[in-house]
């Protein structure tokens, strides 16, 4: 039996998984390409055989990497639009801290993914975890007696949309950020809220 650094064989494993993860993150936002194998194996100092043992493929991987990123992406919009000073400024709360993500390389994950392997299956994955990151967005609209709340949250993603492809074309973040406001503020405004990016 190899051996293991961690008290127990199950948490030496869990380790070793978050270690390759975080290569593979890593990787892909020094190259913009799906990590291959052997190059996450060489990251952590293991063998090419070793990594087999948590991930049977490149698309295994980034499936993983796309699993490890989504709860983090989902807490840290939760987290912003906690903080928001009001329930109205959780909308542009919403927006930023999305758009934030994209920015540090989140995003890059799925977009490498659906590259790599696109079809009904990984579409179907995106679809839901998109519906499901905007279930807090709806919910404060519904809560402000927005009309059509799932209507008026696919236009404000949309607007995040619209912020993205601004920063994939070279724009800086605090450009993209102050476009944002200048689209989403009046909205967050009418609803009650001050409508200005955190910290102004």
């Amino acid at each position: 039996m190899p051996r293991i650094t961690e008290p127990t064989v199950a948490e030496h494993r869990a380790a070793r998984e978050r270690a390759l993860l975080d290569a593979a993150h890593a990787l892909l936002l020094e190259t913009g390409e799906a990590p291959g194998l052997a190059d996450v194996a060489a990251r952590v100092g293991l063998a090419r055989t070793s990594v087999y043992q948590y991930f049977r493929s490149r698309r295994e991987l980034l499936q993983a990497m796309v699993r490890d990123v989504y709860p983090r992406w989902v807490e840290r919009v939760a987290d912003a639009m906690g903080a928001a000073p009001t329930p109205a400024d959780q909308v542009l709360a919403y927006a930023v801290a999305n758009v934030e993500l994209v920015a540090e390389g989140a995003h890059a994950v799925g977009s490498v993914l659906a590259a790599l392997d696109p079809g009904e299956a990984l579409d179907e994955q995106a679809t839901r975890m998109h519906r499901e990151l905007q279930e807090p967005l709806v919910r404060t609209l519904d809560s402000l007696g927005v009309a059509a709340p799932e209507d008026v949250a696919g236009l404000v993603n949309a607007v995040v949309h619209a912020a993205t492809v601004l920063l994939e074309g070279g724009r800086g973040l605090p450009e993209v950020l102050d476009r944002l406001a200048m689209v989403l503020g009046p909205l967050v405004r009418e609803l009650g809220g001050r409508g200005v990016l955190p910290g102004e």
